[in-house]
């Protein structure tokens, strides 16, 4: 009994967070229909739909920090956690990528038009400073006894490795990450959706205790704005320039690589 009494306030603090997660995805979906109903601007239709989707993923991924150190003993229920909620996300933010490389590649493979693609990166942007604030807020409610406002005036550096390093972890993230969601697209939503959270998940285990494993600009910057402040330059190269460079050489090697080093071949068979 006095065991149970000792763990009720975890399990307390943890039903409050995953509630407040869940009100924030129903939040969100609430708006698209509403919104969706009002806008009838393709441009202001983008934008809206862009920026709730970076607007969820940045709050859920906020509060998923805070469960994380909850339960630093049982590294396998944050994990849990990521891929659930990266299920949820794959099933409620369907059109929208919540990702600048996401855009950015979606524009160098001529799938997107440079105004959409500027409204998109516009509206994730905002979304995600806009996440950082709402956050903030709610923390300082004091729901849980890890919800405190001064977290998100702190700058808890993800980087436990040297800045090189950290370049290839991001970059390499971004590279697998991006390549799967391009050659995901034939399979099967349901599935799709399974194995994308399933990556995502992987590539947090492997690389979340050295870099974060973010490959996320925007949630980068909603995550760690405070560090981006301290040390603008570091943190630019390793959550901006390392996965968009993962995303240069992925179209890189299956737009042009690879159809080169298949056609080289097929000549010299042919010979």
């Amino acid at each position: 009994m006095t065991a149970l009494q000792e763990l009720w306030p975890e399990v307390q603090d943890t039903c409050t967070s995953l509630g407040l997660m869940l009100s924030i995805v129903l939040f969100t979906a609430l708006a698209r229909v509403v919104l969706q109903r009002q806008m009838h601007r393709p441009m202001a239709h983008t934008f809206v739909l862009e920026f709730l989707a970076t607007f969820q993923l940045c709050c859920c991924t906020h509060e998923l920090q805070v469960l994380s150190e909850q339960e630093p003993a049982h590294p396998t229920w944050p994990l849990t956690l990521i891929y659930f909620f990266s299920l949820v996300h794959g099933l409620t933010l369907v059109g929208t990528s919540s990702n600048p490389c996401g855009v950015m590649m979606q524009m160098m493979l001529g799938g997107m038009s440079p105004e959409i693609g500027a409204t998109r990166l516009m509206a994730q942007l905002i979304g995600a400073l806009c996440s950082r604030y709402c956050i903030g807020v709610l923390w300082s409610l004091g729901l849980t006894r890890y919800h405190v406002s001064d977290r998100s005036f702190v700058c808890r550096n993800p980087i436990h490795v040297d800045l090189p390093k950290a370049i290839v972890i991001e970059a390499i993230c971004s590279f697998i990450f991006h390549s799967a969601l391009l050659h995901f697209q034939e399979v099967r939503t349901k599935l799709r959706i399974h194995l994308l959270a399933a990556l995502i998940t992987f590539l947090v285990y492997a690389g979340g205790s050295l870099t974060g494993a973010i490959f996320n600009p925007a949630l980068a910057l909603s995550l760690h704005f405070k560090c981006f402040d301290e040390a603008f330059l570091q943190f630019f190269i390793v959550y901006w320039i390392a996965p968009s460079l993962g995303i240069l050489s992925m179209i890189l090697m299956f737009s042009f690589f690879l159809p080169w080093l298949y056609n080289n071949h097929t000549t010299n068979k042919k010979e």
